[in-house]
């Protein structure tokens, strides 16, 4: 039998170590791990400035499983992480790699699960504790010498733990530690307060640093769509009808937006679920759990509960709610296209949120392209196309099988093969007729914001108010009323009003436009006046809506 001399035994880690990661299905090492191992095995401080993503986890549990020693039985190693989503991803790594190694036990450190059990197997000897620095600290609250044994200590995205406020954490647990411990600092940026927990408490650290955020989203497809602020959910059920996808995360800005959003997908027949902070932390778990291995398509999340998310089942990512920042919007994409995987990532703008695009191309260096909502062609094409898919292996041996079934259903029916074979298709369609017509009455076209081409001459004031209003769909009669943004209103404001006090559904309200001074709203034609009087002394942000039919000259 030869030896293995390349790859990560080349790395000169122990062979049981290599194993386990080569039953992972990973045979060569990655940049930041072929430059950290080394580093980390011969005992030297370390700053690694990588992305997530990268296989940093890997560059730091290989060399610190094999310096562990299985025999002793107390805590040698913690890896600190900002989130408990992160943490509970770095741990999973640690026994996958530890598989092959009798003896070495791993313990996860997180708030939101009993205290108790977290402690017993720190003190029945966990090798290997991986903690968020604030449960952490509640740890040592309770017994000062948890940490007395640890000698190699990692700090795993240090700038989201400066970010999330545990600065004074960290000096806690920096003193709760042996001085002569190794140090190993892992951060996507190196701001200053970074420099200066590293120079506090690291000891001549080699540095190590690994593609810039703009080489970390270039194996990204980006894209961006134009779209008003109420037609998000529209937007987002046309762009899956003709995207291929295996798994999705659709990012949003509140708690609420995560519910609404996964409902309006379950109700179309998606296999969605919400993640946010509100989520008891079983059930997140479940959620993740069940997004990895197919029970789940689609988590619509918030940024902090998709924090350490890694599922290798995510092939698009949809920004449904533009992201704060810059840095924001490179983690969120960075949840697919993992390891050199194929992702995409596509962005919904409202016209207020121009400039953060721009900001956002600025920042990561890269021009994200404009693409257009899918017109109802596009969504019939694919919409044929998954039914020619799941048909197609049928046939081959289809007549073979069941050739005389067909005969005798055609004889006992009275009816023709064709028509026998459409009347299993609708069943297989669930009446879903696909026709061009069907799918524009299903699901109305839903426009695109393209923004006004600059001239050398601005328009008037007017001009700006009025613009060109948009074609009212079938049914539907365009409604005005005196509140406008100045005011300080949106269009959900007005949309929830109307719904409350009017009794609508919400799919027969159509479009809202919130301009300056006014604002347009799209409304059944039928039973307009009785709605209008309904809606005669609805209040909005504190003043009377007074809507009343507009009348275009």
């Amino acid at each position: 039998m030869t030896q293995e001399t390349g790859g990560f035994a080349a790395l000169e880690l122990h062979p049981s170590i290599v194993a386990a990661v080569l039953a992972t299905g990973y045979e060569e090492p990655s940049a930041i791990q072929q430059q950290s191992i080394p580093i980390i095995l011969a005992g030297h401080d370390m700053i690694g400035q990588a992305q997530t993503g990268t296989g940093k986890t890997a560059a730091f549990a290989l060399p610190i499983l094999h310096r562990i020693d299985p025999s002793k039985r107390e805590p040698q190693a913690l890896i600190l992480a900002p989130t408990r989503e992160l943490a509970l991803q770095v741990a999973t790594a640690f026994e996958t790699y530890a598989k092959q190694m009798p003896g070495v036990t791993v313990v996860a450190v997180y708030g939101g699960a009993p205290m108790g059990p977290q402690l017993k197997a720190i003190r029945n000897g966990a090798q290997i504790v991986v903690a968020t620095p604030g449960r952490l600290c509640d740890h040592l609250r309770r017994d000062e010498k948890v940490l007395a044994t640890v000698n190699h200590l990692v700090l795993d995205e240090a700038d989201e733990m400066l970010k999330l406020g545990f600065m004074d954490d960290l000096e806690v647990i920096f003193k709760a530690m042996p001085e002569s411990r190794q140090t190993v600092l892992f951060s996507a940026t190196l701001p200053a307060s970074i420099r200066a927990i590293a120079e506090r408490h690291l000891r001549e650290p080699k540095h190590v640093k690994i593609q810039s955020k703009t080489q970390t989203v270039t194996a990204i497809e980006q894209a961006h769509l134009m779209v008003h602020a109420d037609q998000k959910v529209s937007a987002v059920l046309r762009l899956l009808e003709v995207e291929e996808f295996d798994a999705l995360i659709a990012f949003v800005r509140t708690k609420q937006a995560t519910l609404d959003l996964a409902s309006a997908l379950e109700a179309k027949g998606y296999k969605a679920a919400a993640l946010n902070g509100d989520i008891a932390q079983n059930q997140r778990e479940r959620v993740i759990d069940s997004l990895k291995d197919g029970r789940l398509d689609i988590v619509v999340a918030t940024d902090v509960a998709a924090r350490g998310l890694d599922v290798p089942r995510i092939t698009h990512v949809f920004n449904v709610d533009m992201p704060y920042d810059p840095e924001s919007y490179v983690h969120r994409i960075g949840r697919t296209g993992r390891a050199g995987r194929e992702g995409r990532a596509l962005l919904l703008v409202t016209p207020r949120e121009r400039r953060m695009l721009q900001v956002i191309e600025r920042v990561t260096g890269q021009k994200v392209a404009e693409v257009r909502l899918p017109n109802a062609q596009a969504v019939l094409d694919a919409r044929i196309k998954k039914l020619t898919n799941s048909l197609a292996p049928l046939v081959a041996d289809a007549e073979s099988t069941h050739g005389d079934l067909l005969d005798r259903l055609t004889a006992d029916i009275g009816c023709s093969p064709r028509a026998l074979a459409a009347a299993l298709l609708r069943k297989a369609t669930n009446g879903q007729a696909l026709t061009l017509e069907a799918v524009e009455k299903e699901q109305p076209l839903v426009p695109t914001y393209t923004p006004r081409e600059r001239t050398g001459d601005r328009p008037e004031r007017g001009e700006r108010e009025r613009g060109a209003p948009m074609p009212l769909g079938e049914g539907r009669a365009r409604c005005r009323t005196a509140l406008g943004a100045r005011d300080g209103i949106a269009a959900k404001n007005l949309l929830g009003a109307i719904l409350n006090e009017g009794g609508l559904a919400r799919e027969a309200i159509g479009r809202i436009q919130v301009r300056d001074s006014f604002s347009l709203v799209e409304l059944p034609e039928e039973g307009l006046e009785r709605l209008l009087t309904k809606l005669k002394d609805t209040r909005v942000a504190g003043k009377q809506l007074k809507l009343r039919r507009y009348r275009e000259d």
